[in-house]
């Protein structure tokens, strides 16, 4: 092993080189002088005395005579008796200070990293020659004599400040790698190929590479259709052995009698249908007060990126899991037919909706949840509210295009059966929706029942074996008699808020009535001697005013404070109605945002309000509470109810029953405007 020389010994060595460089330059023409630099370092700047010159000359003859006999080369080559000068020293370069990362950092990464690496070699270059000359200066007196420390200072400060470039750069490239994945949703495209997607079907909704989320989706790639559907994002597997709680039966084993073992499920409105008083935020600009005009307004390219954000987001699968954990057991997706199908003219975001349907579906699957399937919007609109997609005229069985949309909903009917009737929904897919609330106090009742006829004959055709729902249209269950099969599910809406004549009751009455009233329609309706027979209550809620915002429509007011202008005489309600009918009327309590934080009296009204109609309810086929989760308006949340302890922990266990009496509640101090 060669001896390692020691510092002392190697800095002579260095000096008594210097030095012979320097006498070889000072033969030659004389150097250039160093271009300015943004250092403070004045002796970097300046070549170096004659005087200075000399005394190193005889310094570093001195030193090269002691360290001559003693200089070993590393390689154990033949020491030459005059080794060749080293090339002259290059000037010292100026060293820009590095710009700020830009936007285009990230574009270009792979080059900023190739300049950064140069800048900062840049800075690392310190000649002998220039270590030498501010060592001089300050020998001779000639110089600052904190020269060199302010030299050393900047260049430990230019080191920093390279290394913070570097980390800079290091988060924006971090940064848009989570960007791209955010845009993927996630990690499943790790390790895919975005060429398996043919290029026509790029940035389509079939592919995975344009999804807000690719969270349980299936994203390889396929064509593959049931019924001119796409299975796309669905995996080819499923299990149907879980249970929403141990007061039901698994999936895989047969539910029962309906009327020994009532549905107790909840509403997933708002989500792939749009319904303003749920997500007001999604309505704040002028011009959009349903679906329709959003779409319209936000034009094709930001609508379809602002609903599948909401899609991706509003909903999740800990929705689900918390339904069952609540002690519910089925659950009611409306979506609307744009899912399927778009026509000339229509502004809808096409299809992104049906893949969060079907992944909607298999959540619940996996938390042993059934499934009611809602068709909540159809062409041309069936009662021309904004749920149904577009507010205003009804477009559907009515007008000029009236059935030319009956035949486009019984072809999307087609279309929707025959996805679903494969085996794989037939033990998760328990009620099949025909139509929501078609408006039959409008339309012609016998243009309704026919067209009811052949949607039911379609889905039956095409092998769906769950129970397939129709809606009471508003018109009175005793006149469903005999109207349809039997073995259909009749649909009723129970609200008291939206008929000016009972939105007046006091507390105790909504309460009385919700045991009464409701129970004794329930007899009616389940009655085939009186009414079609099995009935279910799909929809209800904790609302005892309409106040809540947006529900009635967007700015149109509300009928508790008599401000209701519908545009129409008929139907706008513009005097107070609520109990007390007069100024004092007012929506600011019932608007609270968090029902916690309501009065006492009053959420125990709401409570045993909620569980007389579960009760009435019951004495059907099953319930569905409307709606699961709302942005602001937590008397139609059931998941803020139990939050705030106005609903019972399971729905299954409660403690109010209409047995029971139903107390006085203005006795305890709650008054009738609350």
């Amino acid at each position: 092993m060669p001896r390692k020389e020691s510092a002392a010994q190697g800095n002579r060595r260095r000096q008594g080189a210097e030095a012979s460089k320097k006498n070889t330059q000072r033969a030659r023409k004389k150097p250039p002088q160093p271009p300015p630099t943004k250092s403070n370092d004045s002796s970097a700047e300046r070549a170096l005395s004659a005087a200075a010159l000399a005394q190193l000359d005889r310094e570093n003859a001195r030193n090269s005579r002691k360290v001559q006999g003693r200089k070993r080369p590393a390689k154990r080559q033949p020491e030459a008796p005059h080794p060749p000068p080293p090339p002259p020293p290059q000037p010292r370069p100026s060293i820009p200070r590095p710009p700020p990362p830009s936007p285009k950092a990230t574009k270009h990464r792979h080059d900023v990293h190739h300049r950064v690496g140069k800048k900062h070699k840049a800075k690392r270059v310190a000649s002998g020659a220039a270590m030498e000359e501010g060592r001089a200066k300050r020998l001779l007196g000639d110089g600052s004599e904190d020269s060199f420390e302010k030299f050393d200072s900047h260049r430990r400060r230019r080191i920093l400040l390279g290394c913070s470039v570097v980390v800079v750069i290091v988060i924006i490239i971090v940064a848009v790698v989570v960007s791209k994945n955010k845009a993927g949703g996630d990690s499943g495209l790790d390790g895919k190929d975005r060429d398996s997607i043919p290029a026509q079907r790029r940035n389509t909704y079939l592919d995975p590479w344009s999804w807000q989320t690719t969270t349980d989706f299936n994203v390889t790639f396929t064509e593959d259709t049931v019924g001119d559907l796409p299975v796309m994002g669905l995996f080819t597997e499923w299990d149907d052995s879980a249970r929403a709680n141990d007061q039901v039966p698994p999936l895989n084993e047969a539910w029962g009698s309906y009327g020994k073992r009532p549905a107790r499920g909840v509403n997933l409105g708002g989500w792939l249908t749009l319904e303003p008083f749920i997500t007001p935020s999604l309505f704040r600009q002028d011009g959009i007060v349903d679906e329709w005009s959003l779409c319209r307004r936000l034009g094709s390219s930001t609508a379809g990126k602002t609903l599948e954000e909401h899609y991706a987001t509003f909903v999740t699968e800990d929705t689900f899991k918390a339904m069952a954990a609540a002690g519910l057991d089925h659950v009611r997706i409306p979506f609307s037919y744009w899912a399927v199908e778009v026509y000339d003219g229509d502004p809808y975001v096409f299809r992104t909706s049906w893949r969060y349907l079907l992944r909607g579906i298999e959540w619940a699957r996996r938390h042993g949840l059934r499934v009611n399937l809602d068709l909540h919007g159809l062409p041309g609109s069936q009662n021309g509210w904004n749920h149904s997609g577009r507010s205003g005229a009804i477009g559907w069985l009515n007008g000029t295009d009236g059935a030319l949309n009956g035949r486009r909903s019984l072809e999307i009917h087609d279309r929707l059966s025959r996805f679903f009737a494969q085996a794989r929904y037939r033990n998760v897919i328990t009620h099949y929706g025909l139509v929501n609330e078609p408006k039959m106090t409008f339309l012609a009742v016998n243009d309704v029942v026919s067209w009811t006829r052949s949607a039911y004959e379609t889905v039956r055709r095409n092998g769906v074996g769950a129970l397939v729902v129709f809606g009471d249209g508003f018109m009175g269950l005793e006149k469903w008699k005999g109207l349809m099969p039997s073995d259909m599910l009749l649909d009723v809406h129970q609200y008291l808020i939206f008929n000016e004549n009972q939105i007046d009751f006091s507390h105790q009455r909504k309460v009385q009535y919700a045991c009464s009233g409701w129970t004794q329609q329930a007899d009616l309706s389940m009655d085939p001697n009186r009414g079609h027979g099995p009935t279910v209550f799909a929809e209800w809620s904790q609302a005892d005013t309409d106040c809540a915002r947006f529900l009635t429509g967007v700015g149109w007011g509300n009928r508790w404070e008599g401000t209701y202008d519908s545009g129409d005489k008929s139907t706008s309600v513009l005097t107070p109605r609520c109990p007390a009918r007069d100024a004092s009327c007012s929506c600011a309590a019932a608007n609270e945002a968090d029902a916690s934080r309501m009065a006492a009296p009053y959420r125990r009204f709401l409570q045993l309000f909620a569980e007389a109609q579960m009760h009435s309810f019951e004495r059907g086929w099953g319930w569905w509470y409307w709606t699961w989760k709302t942005e602001s308006a937590p008397l139609w949340s059931y998941e803020a109810g139990l939050r705030a302890g106005i609903l019972p922990r399971l729905a299954y266990r409660r403690d109010f029953n209409c047995d029971s009496d139903v107390p006085d509640f203005a006795h305890d101090g709650l008054p009738e405007t609350y």
